[in-house]
């Protein structure tokens, strides 16, 4: 049987049966796009209460709605914890996190773990796509040996790709489906069963030579980023210390018409991509005798930015005659950045760990968040407070870490007594406003 024009025709006629392999932040909006295109899909996860809400029609992400799920369930879509049938599927898209140890190393037990519990159960005529952020090589130094393990030949019998997941939670502008997607396979018939994989949801499909071009295109698109962030955050430490407002300097410096990106400081970075690729690629890099000096410097100054911004709150306090320990600190916003309820990887948590640790009486606001959620290193029993003028007033020190929509910034500014703005909120002066 020609396993690669019978999977490919299944994949254009949309008969196959799509298996997603972890239902949060990126797998779960990749399920919808699925069964809006008309796919029957499949959904693996390891979390029982995550599978149970997701069967039920409902949502566990705020900017993906319960209606949205409901739709899907009633299109066919089914979640379980059971990967004994990952058997079942024509393609098993593996989106599992990448995060990174204590020592800032990759961790890749989620992926290898994921892999491992699926090979037993795979078959011929699958595909299997991984689209975990990663360094260059895991597909064919970790995955490709898993599954020919099984006697099945890559290529031939079963079909091997790397395709990064590419998400903007939060973002009105692009989609799912408007996002193009980049594809490398192991081998060309493996990229020709991806590109067939994704060609009927997505509308562009980015070809390229092999899953290690397509793993390090993940990573320059997220350190291109970092790099750039770490720039304008070092050049807001500069401007501080020369009295002038580093946002209104990036303001002038986008007028220009070619040559220039604006990029913006804050308090450092969070969220599931660009805090932690780049250490990937400098874990990678090791191995070859190579150091990435730009990458490492960009990631140490973003990773100063929390301390950086509370030695802002403290100094500004000490001008009111207050000192941190025992001052009432509310935090505005504890996702990861604006108008989502994404707290991985947030600085704003960091922020309240280093504030916490100097005595800082910690309350915090968020629209998003209406009770902090536990998370592997953190953990505070606060709940979002209501912003009134009352609890404004009574605060030492209000912290705009997060610059969500929904906040009323003139209502804030008009009620605090001082506020310290990490994220550019305030343009103009004023005397109860710290820019850090």
């Amino acid at each position: 049987m020609n396993y690669t024009e019978n999977l490919i025709s299944k994949l254009q006629g949309k008969t196959t049966l799509i298996g997603i392999v972890g239902l949060g932040y990126v797998g779960l909006p990749l399920m919808l796009r699925y069964a809006e295109a008309g796919y029957r899909v499949l959904g693996f996860d390891i979390d029982q209460a995550k599978i149970a809400r997701l069967n039920a029609g409902k949502t566990y992400i705020e900017h993906i709605p319960a209606e949205a799920i409901a739709s899907a369930v009633a299109k066919g879509f089914e979640a379980t914890t059971d990967f004994s049938r990952a058997g079942e599927p024509d393609a098993l898209i593996l989106c599992v996190p990448t995060p990174l140890n204590k020592y800032r190393e990759p961790d890749m037990s989620y992926v290898l773990g994921t892999t491992d519990s699926l090979v037993p159960h795979v078959r011929p005529g699958q595909v299997v796509s991984l689209e975990s952020t990663t360094y260059p090589g895991t597909t064919d130094e970790e995955l490709l040996p898993r599954l020919e393990s099984t006697g099945l030949k890559v290529g031939q019998d079963i079909f091997l790709v790397f395709s990064p997941e590419r998400e903007d939670p939060g973002n009105p502008l692009f989609t799912t489906r408007t996002i193009p997607k980049v594809c490398g396979g192991i081998t060309p018939a493996c990229r020709e069963v991806g590109v067939a994989l994704y060609g009927q949801v997505i509308d562009k499909v980015v070809p390229v030579s092999s899953t290690r071009a397509a793993e390090m295109t993940k990573l320059l698109e997220n350190i291109h980023r970092a790099v750039n962030i770490g720039l304008v955050n070092e050049m807001k430490i500069v401007c501080d210390r020369m009295d002038i407002d580093i946002h209104e300097v990036i303001r002038a410096a986008a007028t220009k018409p070619f040559g220039f990106v604006p990029y913006y400081p804050g308090p450092g970075l969070g969220g599931h991509c660009i805090p932690i690729d780049p250490f990937y690629l400098t874990w990678k890099a090791r191995a070859y005798g190579l150091h990435t000096r730009f990458i490492e410097l960009a990631g140490e100054v973003n990773s100063a930015m929390p301390e950086w911004v509370v030695g802002k709150v403290a100094d500004a306090l000490n001008e009111h005659g207050k000192a941190l320990k025992g001052s009432r600190i509310l935090v505005l916003g504890i996702a990861y950045k604006k108008n989502v309820d994404d707290m991985r990887e947030s600085p704003s948590v960091e922020m309240m760990e280093i504030l916490r640790s100097k005595g800082a009486l910690l309350s915090y606001s968020d629209p998003h968040v209406p009770k902090f959620r536990k998370m592997r290193e953190h953990d505070f029993d606060l709940e979002s407070v209501t912003l009134t003028p009352e609890i404004l007033a009574t605060a030492d020190c209000v912290l705009i870490a997060t610059n969500h929509a929904k906040f009323d910034y003139a209502f804030i500014k008009q009620h605090s007594r001082l506020i310290v703005d990490s994220r550019g909120v305030y343009t103009e002066p004023a005397a109860n406003v710290v820019k850090a």
